[in-house]
């Protein structure tokens, strides 16, 4: 039988998802895309459901897109926007909580998908990078709106031109996460976060957390907007094999920085 690719679990009313292509570092393939997009619709839908937690197989969160799948048939990278998924989401918003739980390596478009969770809480082997300029591609995911947010917009071109990994004290200094755990810890203090927010009134948790989004989409909605049309414009021009030349020297120097 074939192993999953995305781990579901139920603990109370929290729903774990889990990354589960770790000999890939949990690397998006198009595969990997879709069934997370169904499964966070599911939980989304789930009436016994209040929180999602989003974390990864060990040894990593999430190392972005798949670069074999990209510099192949970059089916991957067609699967960035999707029929009834907004501007700049990597998947349709939830009306419940995303809390991302970050394990590892959280790169590019793995940083984009961290980004898209509603808070984070790191494991003290948690590293963060931004290597877009470095594989050659654009973010479509909200990068360009969500980093400066968290961090300032200064650290986060820093993160974006350097390609760079940051550190998980680092990251919390920055306020890219809200706390950093041993990582045997990780899970426990997720599902403890999500006990708590499930405690409260849930119907007031989701007004809450609607509330949030609407309050920031006067700044977040023009800004997801120029990096679509950005990464629209950029994408005339890509190739594949722009990345497959690239792949190899990527790789080593993300694992070069990566090492503990």
């Amino acid at each position: 039988m074939t192993e999953p690719i995305l781990l579901t679990a139920q603990h109370g009313s929290t729903r774990v998802l889990t990354f589960h292509r770790p000999q890939q570092r949990n690397a998006l393939s198009s595969a990997l895309i879709e069934v997370l997009r169904t499964e966070l619709a599911a939980a989304d839908a789930d009436e016994a459901t209040d929180v999602v937690v989003l974390t990864g197989t060990d040894p990593a969160f999430c190392a972005g897109l798949d670069l074999r799948e990209l510099g192949g048939s970059g089916g991957n990278l067609g699967r960035l926007s999707d029929d009834g998924i907004p501007v700049g989401h990597p998947w349709r918003p939830l009306s419940k909580p995303v809390i991302g739980a970050i394990n590892g390596a959280a790169i590019t478009g793995g940083l984009e998908m961290a980004l898209a969770c509603d808070f984070l809480i790191a494991s003290e082997r948690a590293r963060f990078a931004d290597t877009h300029a470095r594989v050659g591609v654009l973010p479509g995911w909200g990068l360009t709106s969500r980093l400066p947010a968290a961090v300032g917009g200064a650290f986060a071109r820093r993160m974006s031109l350097s390609g760079d990994f940051v550190d998980a004290e680092t990251a919390l200094r920055v306020g890219l996460v809200t706390e950093v755990v041993e990582h045997d810890r990780l899970l426990g203090a997720a599902l403890d976060l999500g006990a708590t927010i499930a405690g409260n009134d849930r119907v007031g948790v989701r007004t809450l957390l609607a509330s949030y989004r609407r309050a920031e989409e006067h700044v977040v909605a023009p800004a997801l907007q120029v990096e679509n049309e950005t990464s629209r414009q950029w994408m005339e021009n890509f190739t594949p094999e722009r990345v497959a030349e690239r792949r190899d020297d990527v790789i080593g120097r993300g694992r070069a920085q990566n090492a503990p």
